[in-house]
């Protein structure tokens, strides 16, 4: 039980440093502090990650940073998806399913390592950012070119969240710094909501579809994890942006290689 509570405050505090992105870890500290399968630690990681990222949601309506109603079409159409990644989950042997996370975490990691070096948005991206923004209140103006990018943001998170029982964040906010004229602080608050809608869903569709979930060892996690984000959160006041981003890059890489070595020794 000490080794799930570390675990959860280890992934919060990660959660909480990079705003969304850090519940990427949650199921590769599952998979390796318990020796799970993937398919055990996701929806236990799920119901974590989705906690943790409602206390940061909170936070952010507070401030009146969360753009509700893009959050609410990309959870309505990201959770129906989630029930097909959870299948695809369920069909894929165990050495692809840990395979394919490694991979993606290297993505992710070099994604993260890319942002720390860049100061000024490249030029050419503009013309990809298709959401516009009313300059007066703040909010998304809604045009059908708007909904489809954000619906299909919605949809690639719950396809995510479902194959590989991950939030999500590390997708849905350089997917909407690039096609949103949305400005940070609001997309990691919309993100953490969205997070916790379709992490939510997920773990219901994971519950109806008879996943087991361990309650002792998950509500360890889960109140550990959204203490460790709190903790994470005040700590991140104290840190330039550059610095949380490189050194979530160098954590993802080292977790992207121990999970490559383990889908090979299971292959």
């Amino acid at each position: 039980m000490i080794i799930v509570l570390l675990l959860g405050i280890l992934i919060g505090a990660i959660m909480g440093l990079t705003g969304a992105g850090g519940g990427i870890l949650a199921v590769p500290v599952l998979v390796a502090g318990l020796h799970w399968s993937m398919q055990e630690a996701a929806p236990v990681a799920l119901m974590a990650v989705a906690a943790g990222a409602a206390v940061g949601a909170v936070d952010g309506f507070r401030h009146r940073l969360v753009r509700y109603k893009a959050a609410i079409l990309m959870a309505l159409c990201g959770i129906p998806v989630t029930r097909l990644g959870q299948y695809w989950a369920h069909l894929l042997p165990q050495y692809l399913l840990m395979g394919g996370f490694a991979l993606l975490m290297l993505a992710v990691s070099w994604r993260f390592y890319k942002q720390s070096t860049q100061r000024l948005m490249n030029p050419e991206e503009d013309a990809l950012r298709l959401a516009l923004i009313n300059s007066e209140t703040g909010k998304f103006i809604w045009t059908p070119v708007a909904a489809s990018v954000l619906a299909a943001i919605g949809m690639l998170t719950g396809l995510m969240t479902g194959l590989l029982g991950v939030g999500g964040g590390f997708l849905i906010v350089p997917l909407m710094r690039r096609f949103t004229y949305l400005a940070v602080p609001g997309i990691v608050a919309t993100s953490l909501f969205v997070i916790t809608l379709v992490g939510t869903g997920g773990v219901v569709n994971s519950l109806l579809a008879g996943a087991q979930l361990p309650v002792p060892q998950t509500a360890s996690f889960v109140c550990a994890m959204v203490g460790g984000m709190l903790v994470g959160r005040r700590v991140s006041r104290q840190l330039q942006a550059w610095q949380v981003q490189r050194g979530f890059a160098a954590l993802l890489f080292f977790v992207s290689m121990y999970m490559l070595t383990k889908a090979y020794l299971n292959w």
